[in-house]
């Protein structure tokens, strides 16, 4: 059976997502798109064995288990936020309440829906990845968590549904964005997806784009074995051996769906020629065809827009400053179960507002240590904020002393490179006089006698220093391009 493709004329819309390039194999292994087999599945899944720049296994949690359909909703929204920040990319991604309801697809907000995303965020935060890629002539591997922190602010209690959250994204993701590798997608697409029909849109198009040339759009076809598509790019449904089943209960109303938006012409499920199964053809329709002009031939390859938005930066400041006070007071990470209180997120804003975020760690380096010396043992950020002033008042005091130490240790250098000069154009001045042809010797020296017996008299021991400093004068004002003068001196000494 073949679908073949049925579109409207309504008029298509293009937001761009970029999904990183290692990202993009990872999510296939990672996400299960079979929630009961997703909840059961602990352990590691590998795929392209052998392959030393393919390579990719996935470690899941076997408390949390593997992520799920949810779970990839989630993903896709962080990255479709950190996509409006531009390049460079960011780093924490923040969600207030608002938009943790718009990200889940939930008109409610309770504690049922807020532990749903807690765990979904857990799920991805403990899952390990090790991917294997070449660049140039090396090899590299990347041994990471794809959301290396969640931080996760609550009202008062464990239980209260969580109000804020911010998200930091692995340093090798941020790196490689920055570094342009990425794949562009239609995010207003995605939204008209299920989670099945997203993961086949996201593989596809970066399977169809190398193809394409921007003419022949019916040249390109890809074709895939479905048991690999199971485990590669839908995180390791159940392989089904019946044609039937496959289309008519398990894939084929996602690639239906494909199919009605545009984004492809056909595709057809046909027995495999090389051994049992079955292959996957799919050829792209006017949808793709469409992104593509719009991500990719519009404008410059890789090029992104740049946006900033202060209220992510709000958010996920005075995050970090309540888990680093929580880290602070106990010594050791957060663990999975940890939250910040919305009181303590308020009074890390009162903090933020007096200190910068560089200065947070010895602000509460220095609050500790002065409550040490009463025997008082801060239990929240309150308790440290008592000694903001005094810190304020010691940092204007240290900074000023610190102006005063560098103005001093200026003035010292100035002085010993002055004297560090003179001893150089002495040394110099003696060189080249004792260079000099006899008669220039004995003239110099005897308009040195001259000058030093007009100058009235001079005390015997003195002579001998005086001639010596008048001599080492004439000669350097006879040949002046010989020595050195101050500035160009302290230039190549410097240097």
């Amino acid at each position: 059976m073949e679908a073949t493709q049925h579109t409207d004329n309504q008029r298509q819309q293009a937001e761009p997502v970029y999904l990183e390039s290692t990202l993009l194999r990872v999510f296939g292994v990672l996400f299960c798109h079979d929630p009961k087999r997703a909840r059961s599945r602990t352990g590691k899944i590998e795929i392209n064995r052998g392959i030393a720049e393919k390579g990719i296994a996935v470690r899941f949690d076997p408390e949390y288990a593997q992520p799920g359909p949810f779970a990839h909703k989630v993903a896709m929204a962080v990255i479709r936020k950190q996509s409006g920040f531009g390049r460079p990319a960011q780093k924490a991604i923040s969600f207030s309440q608002r938009e943790l309801i718009r990200m889940t697809g939930r008109k409610n907000w309770g504690g049922r829906q807020s532990e749903e995303l807690a765990l979904a965020l857990k799920q991805i935060r403990y899952s390990h990845v090790l991917a294997h890629f070449k660049i140039e002539d090396r090899f590299v591997e990347h041994d990471f968590s794809i959301f290396n922190e969640v931080l996760i602010e609550r009202r008062t209690s464990p239980t209260d549904p969580i109000v804020a959250c911010t998200i930091v994204i692995a340093d090798p993701i941020i790196q490689s964005l920055n570094d342009k590798h990425f794949t562009c997608l239609n995010h207003a697409l995605l939204q008209e997806l299920s989670t099945i029909g997203a993961a086949f849109y996201m593989r596809l198009f970066a399977q169809f784009a190398p193809q394409y040339d921007g003419h022949h759009l019916d040249r390109i076809v890809f074709k895939k074995r479905y048991d690999d598509i199971c485990t590669e790019w839908l995180g390791g449904i159940t392989v089904l051996n019946h044609r039937s089943k496959i289309l008519g209960e398990q894939l084929g109303t996602h690639l239906d769906q494909l199919v009605s938006v545009g984004f492809l012409r056909s595709y057809a499920l046909t027995p495999a020629e090389s051994r049992d199964g079955f292959v996957l053809t799919f050829r792209p329709g006017e949808r793709f065809q469409a992104d593509y002009r719009t991500f990719y031939t519009r404008r410059a390859p890789g090029e992104v827009r740049f946006t900033f938005h202060d209220e992510n930066r709000d958010m996920g400041d005075p995050h970090r400053v309540a888990y680093l006070f929580m880290e602070k007071r106990t010594g050791r990470k957060s663990d999975a179960a940890a939250y910040v209180s919305t009181k303590e997120v308020e009074t890390a804003k009162e903090l933020l507002a007096q200190l910068s975020m560089a200065e947070i760690p010895e602000f509460l380096a220095y609050a500790f240590a002065e409550a040490g010396k009463t025997r008082f043992d801060p239990q929240t950020l309150g308790g440290a904020r008592q000694y903001l002033n005094r810190y304020v008042q010691d940092r204007a005091r240290r900074t000023s002393g610190h102006a005063a130490a560098a103005a001093r240790q200026s003035q010292e250098r100035q002085t010993q490179l002055r004297l560090d000069y003179d001893q150089y154009r002495r040394s110099e001045a003696q060189r080249l006089f004792d260079n000099l042809h006899p008669d220039e010797q004995a003239a110099i020296e005897s308009l040195a006698r001259a000058k030093l017996q007009t100058g009235g008299p001079v005390s015997d021991f003195m002579v001998p220093t005086l001639l010596r400093v008048e001599k080492l004068r004439l000669t350097t004002e006879r040949h002046p391009d010989d020595v050195a003068d101050f500035e160009k001196w302290s230039a190549s000494h410097a240097a």
